[in-house]
């Protein structure tokens, strides 16, 4: 790699853009990193919409941003990149612009489009037979999600024919910053993989018409496929100076969250396992064979590595509990002011963020939380069932529970569904030993070993693990650019900076809480139906 040339890696999340400026140098370096928020609009009916002009606002705020900061000239950037939230829908016209809100892969209001399109005749878990076998034959798994883009597609199809009519490609998020950098429509493989429409049979690799037809989508709205690391277009005028930025700067495919996060963590030869906690989690496999377990809803995806995929189970809200935790356990009922004053604002305080009190305080809380189990379903569930109706829960509350086990037993509840996750991806594949551990929860040592107690695994984390995306997109940059030969070579660039092994003596206290956890959802699907289907 040669000195003074540079690469920005934009991480485009559920609530806000981490742009990340790293050097090419003998590895990447983080130079600099903004965070920039934006609006995620949940509607009382299921919708979860976000405004693509926030999205490119957010990207130039912080963009301009880290150049500012660093100093360094628009011209030493050399390649720009995107880790981004996948199975978003952005329906754009012919000159990119977005006809209607982005709707989020969070979005579940389309029950009504999936039921009649596949929930009739003879089902195997919810789908009719004669779908779901050709659809597994050629795209390695299926819609069965109502939250899946496929659905959104059709619902805005029922629902907003005028716009409908003017759909000139459906993108997904990073693909439309792209188009918008750009002018060009393109989808990467993992983001193609993920509408469902696309064959990712060995020696195919290319939407399916058949599978077109039989879903009633129309295969025009679907875009050029590319690899992470091709060469998307180049930065054109307008948006060079609204980024701060010079034309000409080559952007590249990137990847989906679920593609490069593993990679900037590390976990890229076959089977690695990763863990995921971020605003959603999942537990994640590298293999070289495409697998699907329907019971269990989990698929091999489409990754950044040709020939590799990715073995995927999702949890729909991970680290958004702790933030539910901070806004309406934590802030006024646990001591966070003392004498009025915000401890986290003293600059004597231990405590860099109200999370490092958050860890402290679960520090000082048992294993097991005094038998409080708490399950992470706040906007449904996917993996290992799906079902948009179930929710949260305390369970096993007494007149000697307090906050503090509340607040742990969150964490510990994130955690079982991981071990959950992890059981059910043993049954097709074989999970590792050692798990690199990625996002915002792996900043925080208490949920490290947490993590490591409830699945009895060696839990490994990176320096900057809330970067893992990010990073990952820069090697996007990496490859593209050719720095580096391949994303293979990634892994000899991320070194592991803590390690955590099972506490044998929290072994049986989890494991019974681990048991009830599992029964929690069966005992209560009846009622959460109840309570949470429309009238």
């Amino acid at each position: 790699m040669t000195k003074n040339e540079y690469v920005i890696a934009c991480d485009i999340g559920t609530t806000g853009v981490k742009t990340c400026l790293f050097s090419l140098e003998e590895t990447l370096v983080l130079k600099a990193e903004s965070l920039k928020s934006y609006d995620l609009i949940i509607g009382k009916n299921g919708e979860a919409e976000q405004n693509p002009d926030q999205w490119w606002g957010a990207m130039c705020e912080s963009t301009r941003e880290i150049l500012a900061h660093t100093g360094i000239t628009p011209s030493e950037v050399k390649g720009i990149s995107f880790c981004s939230q996948m199975q978003g829908i952005v329906l754009v016209d012919k000159n990119g612009a977005h006809l209607r809100p982005a709707m989020s892969y969070m979005d579940q209001r389309a029950a009504v489009q999936k039921h009649n399109c596949i929930e009739h005749g003879i089902q195997i878990a919810g789908v009719n037979i004669f779908k779901l076998l050709p659809w597994l034959y050629i795209a390695g798994a299926v819609g069965a999600s109502v939250k899946d883009p496929i659905w959104k597609y059709h619902w805005v199809r029922d629902n907003e024919p005028d716009i409908f009519s003017r759909v000139h490609k459906w993108l997904d998020v990073k693909e439309y910053l792209i188009a918008r950098a750009t002018g060009n429509f393109i989808m990467t493989r993992d983001s193609a993989f993920a509408t469902f429409m696309y064959d990712s049979r060995p020696g195919k690799f290319k939407w399916s018409r058949k599978l077109c037809r039989m879903l009633n989508v129309d295969v025009n709205h679907l875009p050029e496929v590319i690899e992470s690391a091709d060469c998307a277009g180049e930065l054109r005028d307008t948006q060079a100076l609204e980024l701060g930025l010079t034309p000409g700067i080559k952007i590249f495919g990137g990847g989906g969250d679920a593609s490069l996060i593993g990679v900037g963590a590390g976990a890229v030869e076959n089977g690695d396992t990763h863990i995921y906690i971020g605003t959603s989690g999942w537990v994640s496999t590298v293999t070289d064979k495409r697998k699907v377990d329907i019971n269990y809803m989990i698929a091999s995806v489409i990754g950044a590595q040709r020939g590799l995929y990715n073995y995927f189970a999702e949890q729909e809200t991970s680290g958004k509990c702790l933030e539910w935790v901070k806004n309406h356990l934590a802030l006024d009922e646990i001591g966070i002011y003392l004498e009025k004053k915000n401890v986290t604002d003293d600059p004597e305080s231990i405590y860099r963020t109200l999370y490092d009190y958050l860890s402290h305080t679960m520090s000082e809380t048992p294993a097991g939380s005094t038998g409080v189990i708490f399950t992470p379903w706040l906007h449904g569930n996917r993996c290992p069932f799906e079902d948009p109706l179930a929710r949260g829960m305390f369970f096993n509350l007494s007149l000697s529970t307090g906050k503090r086990s509340m607040i742990r037993s969150v964490v510990e509840g994130i955690c079982f569904h991981k071990r959950w996750m992890l059981e059910a991806q043993d049954t097709k594949v074989k999970t590792s030993n050692k798990i690199r551990f990625a996002g915002g929860g792996a900043l925080s040592k208490v949920t490290c070993q947490i993590l490591a107690d409830i699945t009895g695994r060696t839990i490994e984390t990176v320096e900057n693990p809330q970067n893992a995306g990010a990073m990952g997109a820069a090697l996007v940059c990496a490859v593209g650019l050719g720095r580096i030969s391949s994303f293979s070579e990634a892994k000899k660039y991320i070194k592991v900076t803590a390690t955590y092994t099972p506490d044998e003596k929290n072994r049986a206290v989890y494991d019974k809480n681990f048991k009830v956890f599992k029964k929690l959802y069966t005992s209560n699907r009846k009622l959460f139906k109840i309570l949470n289907r429309e009238p």
